[in-house]
This record gives C-alpha cells, structure tokens and sequence, in this order.
C-alpha cells in the first residue's frame, strides 16, 4: 500500500466528481428533502467503487472490442436525462405557493434508488471520467494500482455522503417554495446540458 499514491488517487477523485452533474444534483435534492439519503449516498459511492476498478482492471480494452457500446450509452443517455429534466421542469412549474420539504416526500426507496442507478450507469460521462480517466491514470503508478484505486473510492465516498448530508444546512433556505422552485429548475437545465453535449458527441 503506497500512501502517496493513495493520496493522489483520492484528489484525482475528488477533482472529477465535484463538479456539478446530474448524479450530484439528484444527490442534492434528496439531501435537501432528507429523503432516503443513506440510500442514495450508498447506492451512488458503491457504484463509483465498481466503475473505479473496471477502469483500474482493463475495461478500455473491453469497450475498444465492442464499438456499438460508446453510441448505445451515449443515446440512451441523452434520452434519459431529457425525460428526467423534463419531469424536473414540470414539477417546477405546478409547484403550489404552500410547498414545504416534508411535503416534498412522495418517492418510495425503490423508485428513489432505481432513478439514482440510473442517472449513474446511464450517463457516458461517468464512464469516460470514472473508468477511462482514473483507469488511464492509474497506469501511471504500477504495482500501486490498487492504492490509487482505494483512493479514488474513498473520494467518493467522502464526496456523495458530504454532499447528501451536507445538504441539510440548506434546509432553512429551501423552506421558502420559490427557492425549490428554483432547485428543479436548474436541475432540468443541467440534465438537458448535458444530453445536448452527448447528442453533439455522438
């Protein structure tokens, strides 16, 4: 275990996942209702974890094997994050004067969970930052691999479980209904920004 390298595997992590994207902005929201916020935190620093050690284990050579696989991720992609944005949107608009967070509560776990897996696996950019970046890099340190691994796992972990209850410190503003008005708003932006930099790389 090289503690160097682990010290820069988990500032590589950090770098790549702190800036804003549909994962993070969904962790945010959650945060911000207390809802199922171990949940998602979990479900989103364990999926960061495996996509790391297929990064680390070889799977760029994987995805040179199958060229349909990088179109395939990149549409269903896009298709989902317009969907998602769209619903943001919508809930922004019919959003009544008399919202409050706990009135915000209406998703089950499962259907809590299945949305975050699905912002997670169904966006290239997590594969092209997470796996091909962090994979790229760690080659970098051989024989220490799985020291910048365990790094960048544990950036994740220590990034989605700040970010989700961390959130809670946003609550007073978020009481007032304009300022959630505001939130889904600007989710439904980030969602639809970066479908239009999938469908313009594709």
């Amino acid at each position: 275990m090289s503690f160097s390298v682990y010290v820069t595997g988990l500032l590589m992590g950090l770098s790549l996942i702190v800036a804003i994207g549909a994962q993070n902005a969904f962790v945010l929201r959650q945060g911000l209702r207390k809802e199922h916020v171990f949940a998602v935190c979990l479900a989103c620093a364990l999926s960061d974890a495996v996509l790391i050690l297929l990064g680390v284990t070889g799977f760029r050579q994987v995805a040179a094997l199958l060229p349909w696989l990088d179109p395939l991720m990149r549409y269903g992609g896009a298709a989902f994050l317009i969907l998602y944005g769209a619903r943001s949107l919508w809930s922004a608009l019919r959003s009544s004067g008399t919202l409050t967070v706990d009135e915000a509560r209406a998703s089950s776990s499962r259907r809590t969970l299945a949305t975050c897996l699905a912002l997670t696996w169904l966006n290239p950019h997590v594969y092209l930052d997470t796996v091909m970046l962090l994979g790229t890099i760690s080659t970098r340190f051989p024989g220490h691999q799985a020291s910048f691994a365990a790094g960048a796992m544990t950036g994740s972990f220590l990034f989605f479980f700040s970010l989700g209850y961390g959130a809670g410190w946003l609550r007073p503003i978020f009481s007032n209904p304009s300022a959630w008005r505001v939130l889904e708003a600007l989710i439904a932006a980030t969602m639809w920004a970066i479908a239009l930099q999938l469908l313009r790389g594709a």
